[in-house]
């Protein structure tokens, strides 16, 4: 059952922007076979996952072919050193959601663990595979569950697992965005790790923001999936935000608020904050 503090957004159909020429349909049937066929390579080498020293490099190509399967391109802005730094120092990866090609890009980028909703978990063969990366759970529709959540996430980050949440809850098509939900911070404080933020944005090949590639209203995954596979130069933005040390905001409602006006600087948007500051009053001096 759904509950009032359920994230939702108002993306629609309506939200989104004209695709301009699509590619021929023979391409758009090719994309959709090659992305098949590297999901099912990658549940055919699964195996190899628990083998330390072949799981990141295989799961990077994999998330790189989805992408190259597709024809989008990454761009990647800053971060190298995170995107080469060793593993074993936990941190939780923040970003702005927009599509189902997020979590790929992130990935593709630099593997590392999600926190999911539930029903990915009964996705065929991609819900075992999400699984078998080490994703974390959650309930979405049960707020007793959370506090268990939160302590197992905080104890995959304290471990040194890296871990991808997008705290808006819920998609959305890229100029509207959510707020930046404060929970999953928690757990980034308890574990006393680090928050690393990062910026998703669409363009088409001619530079023009686009809206397409969004997961929105009650769109099923195969409609989205469709809709990307129709586009033409189709470029992913990836803007890897300077890291929020621990320690560095008082609890994690202004944690939260430093990742999303990070997210917010990068992409060149304004954000209002969540409460107007109380400046203490003026005090004038005696004549």
């Amino acid at each position: 059952m759904s509950h009032a503090w359920m994230p939702a957004s108002p993306c629609g159909a309506g939200c989104l922007t004209p695709a301009g020429d699509p590619v021929a349909f023979p391409r758009r049937v090719l994309r959709i076979a090659s992305a098949v066929s590297v999901v099912l390579l990658a549940f055919a080498v699964s195996p190899l996952f628990v083998l330390r020293g072949a799981r990141d490099p295989l799961a990077r190509f994999i998330f790189r072919s989805v992408l190259r399967a597709f024809g989008v391109r990454l761009v990647v802005y800053g971060g190298k050193e995170f995107a080469t730094a060793e593993a074993g120092r936990g941190a939780l990866v923040v970003t702005n959601h927009v599509s189902w090609l997020d979590i790929v890009a992130v990935n593709a980028l630099r593997p590392m663990r999600a926190l999911a909703k539930k029903e990915i978990a009964s996705w065929p063969v991609l819900g075992r595979l999400v699984a078998k990366g080490g994703s974390v759970f959650l309930d979405r529709e049960s707020l007793s569950s959370l506090p268990g959540t939160m302590a197992e996430l905080a104890g995959a980050l304290r471990a040194g697992a890296l871990v991808n949440v997008t705290p808006e809850g819920t998609t959305w098509c890229g100029p509207a965005s959510g707020r930046f939900r404060p929970a999953t911070f928690q757990a980034a404080i308890d574990g006393g790790v680090p928050v690393r933020p990062i910026a998703l944005r669409y363009r088409l090949a001619d530079g023009r923001e686009t809206t397409q590639p969004a997961f929105i209203g009650p769109e099923s995954l195969i409609d989205s999936l469709r809709r990307v596979a129709r586009l033409r130069g189709l470029v992913l933005e990836m803007h890897v935000c300077e890291e929020i040390a621990p320690g560095r905001a008082a609890d994690r409602r202004e944690l939260a608020e430093l990742a999303e006006t990070a997210v917010h600087s990068a992409l060149g948007t304004m954000r209002f904050p969540r409460r107007a500051r109380v400046l203490p009053p003026l005090v004038t001096a005696p004549k």
